[in-house]
């Protein structure tokens, strides 16, 4: 009841077979590479973006906000410490004019071995006053002479002033003395809004890039797919619904465009971000670091439990959704019947039972989401709140910078937003490689005509048709017909007959190679049917079935279908022909009228009609009519019989029919009986022998 239509489950690939469809993408991603490079590049380039902006906001509180100077008494000659003090940090030290004092920046003291800092510390070579440096750019007489008293004079032409002497200051004479900070503050500015320009149109190419690649790759693969389509027998799309098929072409290639532009240049922008950000935090403190990464074990456990979670969820929500589209598809088509016994309230006892499976998966897969989304923002809170109490702590110890504490809590923010972005693609990707399996399981299918290698073609071709003891089965073990041999002869009209089930069509479907027989040969004008082109043997042989296929579109096109050859004269001749013109001329557009799907615009006998010119506008050599005069009017079948009749001069024909109305003209009449012909001849012969056909006439 409900039929596949796309939404198989998932979870059943294994690691081979997933492998074989990277390489088959891969295969596709081909002729793209230099576009998608240029994304990847585009994507670490805005990642390298985003890891910049908690750095600069370091540099700007470290070295101009908060900015500050210790003096360190290392010049003590007789104290070994000193002196290897001096040696060890030599290189982070700055001395004043007369070289008779030692000074370190705020920022260098936290480069110095916390043990040796508690030394330096508890020994009173630290000092714990603060000063605050004016770099030797900065004119002398910019600085008060309150200030200027107290300043110390250092070897590279900078000032330290105390802290405490810029106390009380006016606010003019402090940003003159601190215009070099404020510079560095505004160029740091406008870098980060160069950076942010630079991002803004990087993400505009990288997102145009990606979409642009992704469309350009789906369009290979839809069209290679109905190509391969195209290219299956009859026997393929008797086991696969079209339903399924137009699920594979549509919404299995879109779950393959979101795992390219959501999940492969993402989560390697995701992952690059993290792993950038835990470079980061080594390098500005790993003790801090490590400290923090002892989370990760957590986080990635929960979301591990959480991938688990929601790939559950959609597997039912993508059952559920498959059994809403099956029930639809099923009760729109059958609409009149449920109309015609009043079941509507049934149907919608039914359809409510489905839609409130789909409602209970949908919430099911809330609840996972609304469950993993919070967690990841309490373990994100529990590391701010950890990195503000201990790093608080280190800060005003000063074994860590203001800006480095800033850093870490942006960082650290920024973490967990990757992680989350990666265990959502992950289910992306467990779709898209579920919808890739089933598409490369249909481009792999090869239930085609086999062509021939070498075609042959005959050099008259009359529609001479003969079977010869051939035998055919749609599955194994149930034959449809046994060594059947028969032969029509060009010009010759023929008519099968039998009751249903009895073979009839599989002829017509043997004679249009739209099987290959089991055993013997269907010869053409002297050669079999396996060494014709398929082309060749479609311009000589046209089928006019009782169920008429009407495309949406011009009426014209519907006769012509793009056949070359087939001029608008020939479409009109046709028309004629098939008795058809009369009414497509009270059409109010004749020939240029736009059909809608399935021709609903058409009466049932004038879709047969128009389904019988389709087969003449290429003028075939042999003309096979299956029912094909079974749902037109007395009089429209008393037209179509004669046309028929001026046509069999010139023209083979092969009619199957149920009404033995129609075929008692026909130059010879094929009894057929379980697969086997049992009785031949005309109609007054056949009447004669009182067998099969007499008591088929005995029955109409």
């Amino acid at each position: 009841m409900f039929g596949d239509y796309g939404y198989a489950e998932e979870g059943k690939l294994g690691k081979p077979y997933n492998w074989r469809i990277l390489k088959r993408l891969a295969w596709y991603a081909l002729p793209y590479r230099k576009t998608i490079a240029a994304g990847l590049f585009l994507a670490i380039l805005i990642a390298l973006f985003d890891l910049t902006v908690p750095y600069l906001t370091k540099i700007v509180i470290d070295r101009y906000i908060v900015a500050s100077w210790h003096r360190i008494d290392l010049d003590r000659t007789d104290d070994p410490v000193c002196q290897e003090l001096k040696e060890r940090y030599g290189r982070l030290l700055e001395t004043n004019r007369f070289h008779t004092g030692y000074y370190i920046s705020n920022l260098h003291v936290k480069q110095i071995d916390p043990a040796d800092l508690h030394l330096l510390r508890s020994r009173g070579i630290l000092s714990t006053d603060r000063f605050y440096r004016i770099g030797p750019d900065v004119e002398t007489g910019d600085i008060p002479e309150a200030a200027h008293r107290d300043a110390i004079d250092m070897a590279d032409g900078a000032s330290l002033i105390p802290y405490s002497a810029l106390k009380g200051l006016p606010e003019k004479e402090i940003l003159k003395i601190r215009s070099g900070d404020i510079q560095g503050v505004t160029m740091i500015a406008l870098v980060f809004f160069f950076l942010i320009l630079l991002s803004l149109g990087a993400g505009y190419a990288e997102y145009y890039l990606l979409e642009f690649t992704g469309q350009r790759m789906m369009q290979d693969i839809r069209l290679g797919l109905f190509d391969i389509m195209q290219s299956q027998s009859v026997r393929f799309f008797d086991r696969h619904p079209a339903g399924r098929l137009v699920t594979r072409a549509t919404n299995d290639i879109e779950n393959l465009n979101e795992m390219f532009k959501s999940v492969f240049v993402t989560v390697f922008k995701d992952l690059f971000i993290v792993m950038g950000i835990l470079v980061i935090l080594v390098t500005l403190n790993w003790r801090l670091a490590l400290i923090c990464f002892a989370l990760l074990p957590i986080i990635f456990c929960v979301t591990l439990l959480f991938s688990s979670m929601v790939r559950e969820a959609f597997r039912e929500l993508r059952t559920t959704v498959a059994k809403i589209n099956a029930f639809l598809q099923e009760r729109i088509r059958g609409m009149q019947v449920i109309q015609l016994f009043v079941r509507e309230n049934v149907q919608m006892d039914a359809f409510s039972r489905i839609n409130h499976e789909n409602y209970l998966a949908g919430i099911k897969q809330i609840r996972v989401f609304a469950l993993f989304m919070p967690a990841m923002e309490l373990f994100s809170s529990i590391a701010v709140a950890f990195l503000i109490w201990h790093g608080g702590g280190k800060v005003i110890q000063d074994e860590l910078t203001l800006g480095t504490l800033v850093a870490f809590i942006g960082y650290i923010q920024m973490f967990f937003k990757p992680i989350r972005d990666i265990s959502e693609k992950y289910n992306i990707m467990q779709l898209a490689m579920a919808s890739s399996e089933r598409i490369f399981e249909f481009m792999d299918a090869r239930e085609i005509i086999p062509a021939p290698t070498s075609p042959k073609a005959p050099l008259d071709v009359r529609g001479h048709l003969v079977f010869d003891n051939v035998s055919f089965a749609y599955d194994k073990g149930k034959p449809v017909l046994c060594n059947i041999s028969f032969e029509v002869k060009p010009g010759e009209t023929a008519a099968i007959v039998g009751a249903t089930g009895s073979g009839k069509t599989t002829v017509v479907n043997l004679v249009e190679r739209f099987y290959d027989p089991d055993e013997g040969s269907v010869i053409l004008d002297g050669v079999d049917l396996r060494e014709w082109s398929n082309e060749r043997l479609r311009d000589t042989v046209s089928l006019c079935m009782q169920d008429v296929f009407i495309f949406a579109g011009r009426l014209a096109d519907n006769i012509a279908l793009g056949r070359e050859g087939v001029t608008a004269d020939a479409v009109r001749k046709a028309a004629e022909t098939a008795n058809a013109r009369s009414f497509i001329e009270r059409l109010p557009n004749g020939f240029e009228e736009e059909l809608g799907e399935g021709g609903d615009s058409l009466s049932t006998g004038e879709r047969q009609l128009l389904s019988f010119a389709r087969a003449l506008a290429n003028d075939p050599r042999l003309l096979i009519l299956d029912e094909a005069t079974s749902s037109v009017d007395p009089e429209t079948e008393r037209l179509i019989q004669g046309a028929i009749s001026r046509m069999a001069e010139r023209r083979t024909t092969l009619i199957v029919a149920h009404r033995l109305s129609t075929i008692r003209n026909a130059d010879r009449i094929l009894v057929m009986h379980h697969g086997r012909i049992r009785e031949q001849g005309t109609h007054e012969e056949l009447m004669a022998l009182g067998g099969i056909y007499f008591r088929l006439n005995r029955l109409a």
